[in-house]
């Protein structure tokens, strides 16, 4: 059981490193835009790829990994980026509003399947949506950066008010849940990536997941995993296999 005190500097960590994030210029949240008459769905095309950020955090952490799929060849009618409330709950609401919104870039691409991206909180939103809401058919690649997999022990700091920090803790019942039976199921390709030096991630190893590609990125902090050129460069070979 964690101490007073000790439960107060561990959340001065996790509010330290999730305000660190980069706000760069990226796609605004709330309904997809920009992807009319795209031809993602095309035989041999790419997925569209939809973000989904972390805990406290907006679209913009997106920036540099999305100037590095531009230069790749991607357009920006293929680059999503969904936004909203990280206090909220990963089963009972945030799920199914990841669900519409990748039924509209769907709708909008006419892509039959599209890649998701996730960073820290946001990998447990995106892997319910592909356990328990109905995406495994919809999602054929699923990255995680920095994912709380297994739950983390910083996230104790906040669970008192939180709903999001509560769904993080070990052994909550999305942990639970998610890791119960099959981690990587479907037909979807997984992968992760994770550091040995990551503050917010309690134990490190919480990110890895059986029947995921597992690749660790040295010594990062949570957030730089976001900007990290090798790290980069693995999630769009991951993208492209």
């Amino acid at each position: 059981m964690l101490t007073v005190r000790q439960r107060l500097l561990a959340l001065l960590t996790l509010c330290l490193a999730l305000l660190a994030a980069p706000a760069l210029p990226a796609q605004a949240s709330g309904a997809p835009a920009g992807a009319a008459g795209a031809s993602s769905g095309a035989a041999g095309a790419r997925n569209p790829v939809v973000f989904v950020h972390g805990y406290n955090a907006d679209p913009g952490v997106w920036g540099s990994l999305r100037e590095d799929l531009r230069a790749d060849g991607y357009a920006d009618s293929e680059l999503f980026s969904f936004g909203y409330d990280t206090h909220q709950s990963v089963n009972e609401v945030l799920s199914g509003r990841l669900a519409a919104y990748v039924a509209e870039v769907r709708r909008q691409t006419g892509a039959a399947r599209v890649d998701l991206v996730a960073h820290s909180f946001g990998s447990l939103v995106t892997r319910w949506y592909v356990k328990f809401g109905g995406g495994a058919p919809y999602v054929d690649r699923w990255v995680s950066l920095a994912g709380p997999n297994r739950g983390t022990s910083t996230a104790w700091a906040c669970a008192l008010w939180d709903q999001a920090c509560r769904d993080m803790t070990p052994g909550s019942y999305v942990v639970k849940n998610l890791n119960s039976g099959d981690e990587t199921p479907g037909a979807v390709r997984y992968a992760t990536f994770w550091s040995n030096c990551d503050e917010v991630i309690n134990p490190d190893d919480s990110v890895p997941l059986t029947g995921a590609t597992n690749t660790p990125v040295g010594c990062l902090k949570h957030n730089d995993l976001l900007g990290d050129d090798p790290t980069s460069a693995g999630v769009r070979a991951f993208l492209r296999s």
